[in-house]
């Protein structure tokens, strides 16, 4: 079953602005257009697509006495599925330039989380619902009715959204520099759908076989069974005798299997001990790619004999499709396959699992641009799309502690609009000396935190008190509180100064005693000069910063902390570190 959290909901709307009383039958006949080539787009661009979970399609709906199309899919762990469907809704947007689309998952308009970073200080969480659309590729902002640079309450519903693009189209807002980062992650599509699957060689039972071959996407949901087991599903792996098996460790054959890029990863991440049906059927662990191969294989029949035998998976279709393929093998309708065949005619595609694997010693190595240097090509850290999105953090970091007019509620967006948002400027909107003066915040003592936390040199070798600091912030935020609230936020305030001065960052002299003592051996074995090592210093900031970023991140083991918190306040996301 599906939780919440796995959910995302996509909405497409056909309104044609100029004519907004077309008749009902008029706008379905104009819909079940967009709907056929929605069809025709998911069978050119995802032949040989798997899906995580459930395919996208796009179905008539009723809303609020709006018809549209709607699509729902439950794409699970994989967020690459999400970012397919995006890229095949803004697809039809190109193809029909009529129709309006609205695509949110659980966390909301996560374009907007994209693009956190660029985004005006207005646009909240809070009011952002049914404010973003992507019409003809483009994505427009519904902005407020004055404009304003400071917090906004007006809320807008379904109908009111659908009403301020066909009547007030001054209020749609494009910028480029918005855009460019919500639709970041679609670079490189359509070439890149394909490098969501991985091929790998595994040895498994031939009926296993001859069900992917039959339908490769069957492999998801027997993966989704082995990845979610719990002791009901096991049950039948716990006998001694394997002759009651549906899939038993015999007549064995080694073949090419597609996965999912996150289905792979579960499989192979996983701890599974040799079930008691399995005893002794798997090579010997000195015999490595044989063995690996087969463990695999191993892995992947049990989630095909759970997926077959748990109460709680015989609903699915795929789980009817396949116990009458394997009735049609049993009555002798259908033959399995040979070796002959699977040997002349079955693809044998391995793909190289290097994007599994980062190996953080060669961080620098990366971050200079040398990681493809053959001595080193072994050792490379995930693949080209894990360097090139550390690299935008590193970059990121630099960009937010240069910018000199960054305020508390970020980049102020006015430098960047666009003619038409030059436009639709209101003369009443306040002006920056009008602002808050109790949201106001010391850039300078920030940066110079940020600064010493990531072990980056300062400008002096004091520093503000971080405790002082965060109490006296939370209080000027909270001051209309109640006393318990308070007392909660002081003790929150004496939890979050123990868990930093545990790593050790509130030392603020340590990065220049550290300088210091540099400087002074230097000296002595006549060394550079100061300004050599303070160049020094300065072209390893990158590297430096990245390093300690990674420890700090890796030192959390997945929980809350500081370097944690603080890419969250920031909006950058780094991947989970699973691994011992």
């Amino acid at each position: 079953m599906a939780t919440e959290e796995d959910i995302a909901w996509f909405r497409s709307t056909f309104r044609p602005i100029p004519r907004p009383e077309l008749p009902e039958d008029s706008t379905r006949a104009r819909l079940l257009e967009v709907q056929r080539t929605a069809a025709e787009l998911i069978k050119d661009l995802l032949k040989d697509y798997i899906w995580q979970r459930e395919k996208f399609f796009l179905e008539f709906a009723k809303d609020d006495g709006i018809i549209s199309l709607h699509g729902r899919t439950n794409y699970g762990d994989s967020i690459e599925d999400e970012w397919v469907i995006v890229y095949i809704l803004r697809e039809l947007t190109k193809r029909h330039k009529d129709i309006w689309v609205k695509v949110v998952d659980s966390d909301g308009e996560f374009l907007l989380v994209e693009a956190a970073a660029t985004l005006p200080a207005w646009l909240e969480p809070e009011v952002a619902d049914n404010r973003v659309w992507i019409h003809q590729g483009d994505l427009r902002i519904i902005k407020p009715k004055k404009n304003v640079k400071r917090k906004i309450t007006e809320k807008l519903s379904f109908s009111e959204a659908k009403r301020i693009i066909q009547e007030e189209p001054d209020r749609l807002m494009k910028s480029v520099m918005i855009q460019e980062e919500a639709f970041y992650r679609l670079r490189n599509y359509p070439k890149q759908i394909p490098e969501n699957l991985h091929s790998a060689i595994i040895t498994i039972p031939r009926k296993v076989a001859y069900l992917l071959h039959k339908k490769p996407a069957y492999i998801s949901p027997a993966v989704e069974a082995f990845y979610v087991r719990d002791p009901i599903a096991l049950r039948p792996l716990r006998a001694q005798d394997a002759s009651d098996l549906t899939f038993k460790p015999e007549d064995m054959v080694t073949v090419s299997v597609r996965f999912t890029r996150v289905g792979y990863a579960q499989l192979k991440s996983q701890e599974f001990p040799v079930p008691r049906s399995w005893a002794g059927k798997l090579p010997p662990i000195n015999e490595t790619k044989a063995h690996t191969r087969a463990e695999a294989g191993m892995k992947l029949s049990c989630g095909f004999e759970m997926l077959l035998y748990d109460p709680h998976h015989q609903d699915k279709s795929a789980v009817r499709e396949m116990k009458m393929l394997l009735e049609d093998v049993e009555a002798g309708d259908e033959a399995l396959p040979s070796d002959e065949e699977i040997d002349k005619t079955w693809d044998k595609r391995e793909d190289d699992e290097k994007w599994m694997d980062i190996n953080f010693q060669d961080l620098d190595q990366e971050l200079k641009g040398k990681g493809k240097d053959k001595e080193r090509d072994a050792g490379n850290f995930g693949d080209a799309g894990a360097q090139e999105n550390l690299q935008r953090i590193v970059a990121r970091f630099e960009e937010f502690l240069n910018d000199t007019s960054a305020g508390f509620d970020g980049a102020d967006l006015d430098a960047y609009a666009t003619d038409s948002d030059v436009d639709a400027e209101d003369s009443d909107a306040p002006s920056d000396s009008e602002e808050d003066e109790e949201a106001s915040f010391d850039e300078a003592e920030f940066n110079q935190m940020m600064k010493e936390m990531m072990g980056m040199p300062s400008g002096s070798g004091q520093g503000p008190s971080l405790d002082t600091h965060l109490r006296n912030r939370i209080r000027d935020l909270d001051s209309d509180d109640e006393e318990d609230s308070s007392k909660q936020i002081d003790e929150l305030s004496q939890r979050m100064e123990a868990e930093l001065k545990g790593t050790g960052v509130l030392d603020l002299n340590r990065t220049q005693q550290k300088l210091a003592a540099t400087k002074q051996s230097s000296k002595e074995a006549g060394g550079p000069s100061t300004a050599d090592v303070d160049e020094d210093e300065d072209e390893n900031v990158n590297i430096n910063l990245a390093k300690n970023l990674m420890e700090a991140l890796q030192g959390q083991a997945g929980t809350a902390g500081p370097a944690g918190n603080m890419l969250s306040m920031m909006n950058l996301r780094m991947p989970k570190d699973d691994r011992e």
